[in-house]
């Protein structure tokens, strides 16, 4: 028995389909007040991206988690820049909802011609380990 086809419409909801989209419980940050709030808050490096997190307030009525990307000139030409922050995109939804905090803000930045040429499994470990950082305690 074969697959049902996509339908051309759009309408995927309808064969059971999931979309594209980053994940069901992640919402993306779309407005600068929000990446500028990240950028001021906890930040932590690695090999692959560098990963800035916050707490929202209790005044931010947003639950879940959200995520926003970024690559700059630096990564290079648009084309080096979009396929950057493909792989964030993916990197991002298959380990925040398991790695990631309800209530918090993250934002993934791209490196120079790092986080296209570096191997799938090292960037979600470059998640991983950053997220623990931004997670604990400091004293």
């Amino acid at each position: 028995m074969t697959p049902p086809e996509a339908p051309v419409n759009g309408d995927s909801a309808a064969t059971g389909i999931t979309p594209p989209a980053v994940s069901v419980c992640l919402s993306v940050i779309q407005k600068r007040p929000d990446f500028l709030r990240a950028a001021r808050a906890r930040r932590q490096g690695t090999a692959g991206m560098m990963v800035q997190g916050r707490k929202r307030g209790p005044d931010e009525p947003a639950q879940g988690i959200r995520v926003g990307f970024t690559c700059s000139k630096k990564v290079g030409n648009a084309v080096a820049r979009n396929r950057a922050k493909r792989r964030l995109r993916e990197v991002a939804r298959q380990v925040l909802p398991e790695h990631g905090r309800d209530g918090w803000d993250y934002v993934l930045i791209g490196r120079a011609e790092v986080t296209a040429s570096r191997t799938f499994e090292q960037l979600k470990t470059d998640l991983i380990y950053a997220l623990k950082k931004l997670h604990q305690d400091r004293k």
